[in-house]
């Protein structure tokens, strides 16, 4: 019997010594692969960087400095007429690309997908491409693209240009921090619950985020594959409404319906989009889910007065049922599986500490996190929300919860016709947070996800900065709930003096052409009066 137990110790000792080395072995062969990564980025960079210098001395009359100026729109019309060559601004851009250091690989921010290149672009890529569009650069993302920061193990983290200590937002943060920089002109993204426009607010650019039909998809990898309640919408990220505008018309083309027959074929709307007639615009300064910051109240406050000045009507609304689209709809949504496919995105992965807090809440199994949920209840209210609402659905559940999404929007879209509304103006998360405080703050992203699940089109407009009167007033914040979410939001957006602040505008479904015209409008508005002061 001793003997017995000493040979099932033995085996047992050794069947933990073989885990431990082959999990060691797995992290060293990881390892080696973040290490290979790192080294042809910098020979990436190198070879770029000798071919900048080379043009630079083969031309030294360019001024790079007013071809960085020029919006997408001026550069468009100096190629198209000669006055520009290709070559400088190609070479421009790419020497700026150089000192802005961002990344190259199409990853996920994943190791396991390096050196996995697509056999085909993606269709919008085809389309810009066949429209006279030269992509140039990859740029930085989170791992796993869910999640509003830029941080991952293969490229490290990417820093907002207006402020080192701040995240330039996320999941396409390296694209929002590399257009703020100057260091290219135009981007493309996705957007699941925030990913274009959150980073467009932090850097202080434009983005929109289109239908979920009107781009195509095709080609385009997915956080988590196969969701299907919050809508991923595809949209562009530029320095100005008018960038936005021209490349919706280049994509939508002929080109495009013919290579992803599943968008509808409607072309860009000119009439709408240089239409003058005064808008009837919805407005609200809070969800009553995340209390603004005082700039972002006062960014809504002052763009509404702004469009009643110029003519327009502004119409109070109110969000129907936030909390309840927050948690019975919003996280039974995304994780409807119990995290099972976001899970399995990180096996074999080493973890980006900034994404460790959402990871924890969706390894812990469904039992125990019932278990949280009832004890954390009586002291923050809107985690056991979560934390209930995380756990997995049977198919007859996840069709009731589509009814009911159905329903939400039915309910959001007949409030908004009895107003008789043409648009809406309201708040978008800002200023830019502190490096590592996206990953402590999901719920923030309520003003953003609502709009994938409605699958409305909405864009963001910088409108003013944050003012030594805001900071001075973020000191008596209280949130709605002042649970320990609404602390963190504090010290998150702390320190933000000079930082930019936007708006979001908003659409019903197919109305690109009228959300981008009231961007527009926002944009011309803002800065006829940033000209005046």
């Amino acid at each position: 019997m001793g003997a017995g137990a000493s040979a099932i110790s033995a085996l047992l000792c050794g069947a933990a010594a073989a885990a431990l080395l082959l999990r060691w072995r797995g992290r060293s062969g990881l390892r080696r692969e973040l290490a290979e990564a790192g080294r042809r980025r910098q020979l990436a960079l190198g070879r770029m960087e000798k071919a900048a210098a080379q043009f630079r001395e083969q031309n030294p009359d360019v001024d790079a400095d007013s071809i960085l100026s020029l919006s997408l729109v001026e550069l468009s019309e100096k190629l198209r007429d000669g006055s520009l060559s290709p070559d400088w601004v190609f070479y421009t851009y790419m020497d700026k690309v150089r000192n802005a250091r961002d990344g190259h690989d199409s990853t996920l921010g994943f190791a396991k997908r390096l050196n996995q290149p697509a056999a085909e672009d993606c269709v919008l890529v085809q389309v810009l491409k066949r429209q006279g569009a030269l992509p140039f650069v990859k740029t930085n993302v989170p791992q796993s693209l869910l999640s509003y920061d830029c941080s991952n193990l293969i490229f490290g983290q990417t820093v907002n240009p207006l402020d080192h200590t701040k995240t330039p937002g996320g999941s396409s943060g390296g694209e929002g921090a590399l257009i703020s920089s100057g260091g290219s002109i135009l981007g493309i993204g996705t957007d699941v619950g925030g990913s274009l426009r959150i980073p467009a607010a932090f850097c202080g650019i434009c983005s929109l985020k289109a239908t979920g039909g009107r781009l195509s998809k095709k080609g385009v990898v997915s956080s988590i594959p196969g969701q299907k309640s919050a809508l991923v919408g595809v949209g562009p990220m530029a320095r100005d409404v008018d960038s936005l505008a021209l490349c919706m018309r280049a994509l939508l083309c002929v080109d495009m319906f013919r290579l992803d027959p599943t968008v509808l074929p409607v072309p860009f709307n000119e009439e709408v989009f240089s239409s003058s007639r005064p808008l009837r615009v919805g407005y609200y300064d809070t969800d009553s889910f995340t209390v603004p910051g005082p700039s972002m109240r006062r960014a809504v406050l002052e763009t509404k007065q702004l469009l009643e000045n110029a003519g327009h009507m502004l119409v109070p609304f109110k969000p129907c049922r936030i909390e309840y689209f927050m948690f019975d709809i919003s996280v039974r949504g995304l994780f409807a599986d119990g995290c099972a496919t976001f899970l399995d995105r990180f096996k074999g992965e080493q973890e980006d500490p900034n994404i460790k807090q959402l990871l924890l809440l969706c390894k812990a199994p469904g039992w125990l996190r019932s278990l949280l949920s009832w004890i954390v209840k009586p002291i923050v209210h809107r985690l056991a929300n979560v934390l209930r609402n995380m756990n997995e659905r049977s198919v007859k559940e996840l069709w009731k919860l589509h009814c009911e999404i159905e329903e939400y929007c039915r309910e959001f879209i007949a409030e908004w016709r009895k107003l008789d509304l043409d648009v809406m103006l309201c708040p978008v998360v800002g200023p830019a947070f502190q490096i590592g405080f996206p990953g402590k703050l999901s719920v923030a992203a309520s003003y953003t996800i609502l709009y994938n699940y409605l699958d409305f089109p909405a864009g963001v407009v910088p409108v003013t900065m944050v003012t030594k009167e805001d900071e001075e007033e973020l000191k008596t914040y209280r949130g709605h709930y002042n649970d320990w979410w609404d602390k963190v939001f504090v010290k998150a957006i702390r320190g933000g003096v000079g930082l930019p602040v936007a708006v979001q505008c908003v659409a019903l479904p197919w109305q690109e052409e009228l959300c981008l015209r009231f961007m527009k409008e926002v944009e011309t508005l803002t800065q006829r009066k940033q000209r005046n002061l």
